[in-house]
């Protein structure tokens, strides 16, 4: 079924005392409006509608790649009022309008799908929830299957009152009628707002079906009004996130201290340990082991790979059977080959090091191509810019680099070669050959340590 879908997001957001419009606050790693219009795409919106307000430019600017429209509510005037800046750009060829809030983040595409098959294009669907706790909510009367009102708290009966269904704000509407009824909206209310809820009556006063569909738990309907309460449902989000992967075999050392804010998918035998971190897209092969207190954004790790803790990983190909870490670094263009060994206080940069290569402390390798079973010794590095450009190094395979070594980019290592330790080199070494190029070492006899002068009076 052909699709509409309008998303409100033209609140300031008050009470999260911030100068970033709300909506574009991050839950998981995503701006709330990003999980929103994703959710949009997953239900099929063939239009997808966002009305803006504070802060418009830089929401619009923030979602332009989604190829949503956009329409400006200013002032900000009421539910209602957003919809009728947003009826213009409908498609009314499209028979059912779904409304979304830009600050309710977690709703799922099952449950917005199965709201616009309530509608159908001839009812008025309405999401609602069953709460203990109802208190301020708009409570939904019904007459059977039938929805009649929606009472707001403040003006229910005691009776009214005991009701625990509660609407979410979140409903679809055949297109037609929702543009007849948004316009015939009044604002002759204590607030001089123009309230979408009044459809409600408008629906039942023509005799227009009035149908409810329950979300299937809380956490996706509740909106984002305050740190607090963005900072309660991200842990909800990734207590439900750390239940998924456990119930997909993922041992996880505490489901309370994992944080995955994008896409991460796991092999079998796969154990996380505490305080790790998840960002982008990630991919862990059977048998890897995570250590705690590591960062992994946009990463690729092989079979039986162990990451050692507080190891930060970006952008980065490791191989099978590697070793990295403790605190190690990889850094975007790095590509471990297997059985690869990264060793404490390592950072590699857009280099390659192949299978059984070796730089276990204390290094730097940018801008590298390192052949197999190469022993990168402590303390030595590429020395990869000249202050304007970057040049790469080449080491061939069985090169042994002694401790506190310097490659001076460009340069070769000729398979088998040997470099001696606090070596500089800046020409080619030939393979198999033994290269150092260092001062020769002196004893001065006779010098002494400065003293200190003592100072006068």
């Amino acid at each position: 079924m052909a699709l509409n879908v309008v998303i409100m997001a033209a609140g300031k957001g008050t009470r999260m005392k911030s100068d970033l419009p709300k909506v574009l606050h991050k839950l998981a790693g995503t701006s709330l409006l990003q999980h929103v219009l994703a959710a949009a795409a997953q239900v099929g919106a063939t239009r997808t509608v966002v009305i803006t307000g504070h802060g418009a430019e830089q929401v619009e600017a923030a979602a332009a790649a989604s190829g949503a429209l956009f329409v400006r509510q200013l002032p900000q005037l009421g539910t209602g009022h957003a919809v009728q800046q947003a009826v213009p750009a409908l498609n009314s060829g499209n028979p059912v309008t779904l409304i979304l809030n830009g600050d309710v983040p977690l709703i799922r595409a099952e449950t917005a799908r199965a709201l616009v098959q309530a509608c159908g294009g001839t009812r008025l669907a309405l999401l609602t929830i069953e709460l203990p706790d109802a208190t301020g909510y708009g409570r939904i009367v019904r007459d059977g299957e039938c929805v009649r009102a929606i009472v707001e708290h403040k003006d229910a009966s005691p009776a009214q009152r005991a009701i625990r269904e509660v609407y979410t704000g979140i409903m679809a509407a055949p297109t037609a009628l929702l543009a007849r009824w948004v316009a015939a909206l009044s604002n002759d209310n204590v607030q001089r707002e123009y309230y979408l809820t009044d459809i409600v009556a408008m629906a039942v006063a023509e005799g227009v079906p009035v149908v409810a569909t329950a979300a299937a738990s809380e956490t996706e309907v509740l909106g984002v009004n305050s740190p607090m309460q963005l900072a309660d449902l991200e842990r909800r989000y990734q207590r439900a996130m750390a239940e998924s992967l456990m119930a997909a075999g993922v041992r996880l050392a505490d489901p309370a201290r994992l944080d995955v804010r994008g896409l991460l998918s796991c092999g079998s035998d796969v154990e996380i340990d505490v305080n790790c971190i998840f960002e982008g897209r990630v991919q862990l092969a059977d048998g890897v082991h995570i250590g705690a207190n590591c960062i992994v954004r946009d990463a690729s790790i092989g079979a039986g790979a162990v990451i050692h803790p507080f190891t930060h990983i970006e952008g980065a190909v490791v191989g099978a059977g590697a070793l990295v870490g403790p605190y190690a670094r990889l850094r975007p263009g790095a590509e471990l080959g297997e059985q690869v060994h990264i060793g404490n206080f390592v950072e590699v940069k857009n280099s390659t090091l192949a299978k059984g290569a070796k730089a276990n402390h204390l290094a730097y390798l940018g801008d590298a191509t390192v052949g197999e079973r190469v022993n990168f010794g402590a303390g030595s590095i590429t020395a990869n810019y000249d202050g304007a450009n970057k040049h790469r190094t080449v080491i061939g395979d069985d090169v042994h680099v002694g401790s506190n070594c310097v490659l001076v980019a460009p340069v070769t290592l000729g398979a088998g070669a040997t470099i001696g330790g606090g070596s500089t080199i800046s020409k080619p070494a030939p393979a198999g050959q033994l290269t150092v190029a260092r001062a020769r070492q002196a004893t001065i006899a006779g010098w002494q340590r400065p003293k200190k002068v003592a100072k006068q009076g």
